[in-house]
């Protein structure tokens, strides 16, 4: 029998754990280097959503799913201008796309986004890894040429500060306010806008995600959004009839320095209030709850969540590191939401007051729709406001 061939070619891309483990493989995308928490997520569709996601900011995404970039990218998939991931992490390298709505193979979005990815790896193992072991810090680097000084890839992943502290939603958010009037993707029109008058809605920028803000349109909502550092003068100027807080990334307790008195204000109000995952968590400390870190988060779409309300079970999409401790929260604010996984909070709601909010994403629904309900809730909440 012939000799087997072996590979001999050179890895160019490194992953160095804080720990020291490496890991090598097969750099695409951008060169370069980048530090920062390594999480994992299940999803099976919808890498270029993830890697868009303004949550992700400070984090490199492992795919458990081998088949990343199949279907290429378009920019009609961003749900923010520029991807805010750190880095991916694949076992498979990326193939040509096979899906009619491509504009372009993800290696070259990558690259152009300056954003770097590494295949050839051994995910399972990862995965494995960080639900053991919690999120680790890491440094990636992409060389073409496959020089790497892992002694300082170690040390950089080391002495990287990590997300506990961290206010990552300045960063994200924007600058200045502005409308929003796109609804959701439809065939064959693809994104439409909403015509006519809408209920008046301020939406909180700490790091929203497109898709949201499509679906309050969806809804019948007439969107301004505002920036992380909004004051409640600032939301309450603009006379709105609900109040929305979006998700984003960081340390929820470092945001909530400036978005809790802000939220406080808009509650003083008696406003309908409606947040979503880091809105979620902004909205629990306002009302006196606690949060907390996570070990490895939740990060994917396909995690069942309960509403004790109803007894349902919702199908979900999820991305966060820390958690509302429902141990603290306040008489008069109760779950209404609970993960079917690890039994965390997924929810709360204040009794007698239009204020209810989840940790998980409604507006991402790579399968299944199951949890649209809440923006109708929203704007339901809204409209008998304006009926009274």
């Amino acid at each position: 029998m012939p000799n087997p061939v072996e590979n001999t070619e050179k890895p160019t891309a490194c992953l160095a754990l804080a720990d020291g483990t490496l890991f090598y493989g097969k750099g695409f995308g951008a060169t370069g280097q980048t530090v920062a928490e390594l999480v994992f997520n299940t999803a099976m569709s919808g890498y270029q959503e993830i890697m868009t996601d303004p949550s992700y900011a400070g984090q490199v995404v492992t795919f458990t799913f081998p088949h990343i970039g199949n279907t290429g990218t378009t920019a009609e998939d961003d749900e923010t201008a520029d991807p805010v991931a750190a880095g991916m992490v694949v076992k498979w390298d990326p193939t040509e796309p096979s899906n009619w709505r491509a504009t372009q193979d993800l290696t070259s979005w990558l690259a152009a986004k300056g954003r770097i990815g590494i295949g050839g790896l051994d995910t399972r193992r990862l995965t494995r890894a960080i639900r053991q072991q919690g999120a680790p810090h890491v440094a990636l680097a992409h060389d073409p040429d496959g020089n790497f000084d892992i002694a300082a890839l170690v040390a950089a992943a080391r002495d990287w500060r990590g997300l506990e502290g961290l206010d990552l939603a300045k960063e994200v958010s924007c600058t200045q306010s502005y409308r929003w009037n796109e609804m959701r993707w439809a065939w064959p029109e693809g994104y439409k806008a909403r015509e006519g008058e809408g209920l008046r809605v301020v939406a909180i920028d700490y790091g929203a995600k497109r898709n949201i803000l499509r679906c309050l349109a969806s809804a019948g909502c007439d969107v301004t959004v505002l920036p992380a550092t909004a004051t409640a003068e600032d939301v309450l100027a603009l006379n709105p009839e609900g109040v929305f807080l979006s998700n984003g990334p960081g340390d929820p307790a470092a945001t909530g320095t400036y978005a809790v008195p802000m939220i406080k204000g808009v509650l003083a109000a008696d406003l309908p209030v409606f947040g979503i995952c880091l809105g979620h968590q902004m909205l629990a400390l306002a009302l006196g709850a606690r949060t907390l870190k996570m070990n490895h988060g939740h990060h994917g779409a396909n995690h069942p969540v309960k509403d004790k309300d109803t007894n349902k079970v919702e199908i979900t999409s999820m991305n966060h590191g820390f958690t509302v401790d429902s141990q603290t929260l306040p008489e008069g604010v109760r779950e209404t939401h609970v993960s079917l996984f690890d039994g965390s909070n997924c929810g709360i709601a204040v009794n007698g007051k239009p204020v209810f909010s989840v940790q998980y994403h409604p507006e991402a629904s790579p399968g299944p729709q199951d949890s649209y309900y809440l923006f109708d809730r929203f704007a339901s909440e809204m409209q008998a406001r304006r009926s009274a």
